[in-house]
């Protein structure tokens, strides 16, 4: 027996088509009030990140809390043996680790492992991605539509899901105690070139916005919170070499014994990074063979051993 996942949970059509889907192939369908779990885990999570000048990933914190807690929680009290999302990621055992790994996707273009490191590391063993074998939505779809089945043409969800309308600013200031307090944007000598609306209102890399007229573009490098200002530079001042991770998880092994050559994603969409790590206690160091551009607080560094997930963490540089 198997309980399936959904990449979405906030919407009324999303329960319905889950329900629909079940009924028409002849498995149960159970729903559960997780209200509370996911407003302290995930909303809280992102209100506090932006509250203290980080850019979070609520994916990442509902993947560990929602799926790959409460979900498998209630998987085992059902019986059963295994769980299944619609990532695109794939598990595999590995004689060398002698144990089951999470690995990359065959749809590199789509792959999701990156935001799948912070799983327990027991469980990825009974977690089973259909999906990581396919090189294109539209083969999923044609299976769908030659098993009639109504969601075969639904639109693939990429936004917050629960802010649907994509205006995180409006939504930090209705669902918490932030709002615009003005301030100045200066540049790493502190010399001030102009305002801010308030500090959540930009992350690190932005350029756009920023309402300041410069012979060369400005991009925000970072924040003084005591000061409240925005941090710009040039393009140039985006890129560091080394940076500090913590809240770790690993994947492989339990911990990390020696210096060791990995690659690296800072971000969904960045590319792979060459660098070497080091763990020292409940922190990893982390120093890039290039300087990386734009590294952000408050997302995640996630290690990769050629096509396996060796573990991840938070950016807190």
């Amino acid at each position: 027996m198997e309980l399936f996942a959904g990449s979405s949970c906030c919407n009324t059509n999303t329960y319905l088509d889950a329900k629909n889907v079940c009924r028409q192939i002849g498995i149960p369908h159970f729903t559960y009030d997780c209200k509370e779990l996911f407003q302290k885990n995930v909303i809280n999570d992102f209100i506090h990140c932006y509250a203290n000048c980080k850019t979070p990933n609520p994916c990442i914190e509902c993947n560990k809390y929602m799926k790959f807690g409460f979900l498998w929680e209630k998987a085992k009290e059902l019986g059963c043996d295994f769980i299944a999302t619609g990532h695109y990621a794939k598990t595999e055992y590995s004689e060398k680790y002698r144990k089951w790994v999470l690995k990359k996707s065959n749809n590199l273009k789509k792959d999701q492992s990156y935001v799948l490191w912070n799983m327990p590391q027991d469980l990825v063993e009974h977690i089973i991605f259909p999906l990581a074998d396919f090189e294109t939505k539209d083969e999923i779809r044609e299976i769908a539509k030659k098993h009639n089945l109504k969601v075969a043409n639904k639109p693939d969800s990429e936004d917050i899901c629960f802010i649907p309308d994509g205006d995180y600013k409006k939504f930090l200031e209705t669902n918490s105690n932030l709002n615009p307090k003005a301030g100045n944007i200066v540049n790493s000598k502190g010399e001030i070139l102009g305002k801010h609306n308030g500090l959540y209102y930009y992350t690190v890399g932005q350029r756009k916005g920023l309402g300041i007229s410069n012979p060369v573009p400005l991009f925000v490098l970072g924040f003084n919170p005591e000061k409240n200002e925005v941090i710009v530079g040039e393009e140039k001042e985006l890129y560091e070499k080394e940076i500090t991770v913590s809240s770790i998880n690993l994947l492989i092994v339990d911990k990390i014994e020696e210096e060791i050559e990995v690659q690296v994603k800072t971000r969904y969409s960045s590319r792979m990074a060459n660098a070497r790590i080091r763990q020292n206690g409940d922190i990893i160091n982390v120093l890039f063979a290039e300087p990386q551009r734009a590294i952000t607080p408050g997302q995640s560094a996630v290690f990769y051993i050629g096509d396996m997930v060796l573990g991840g963490g938070k950016i807190e540089k």
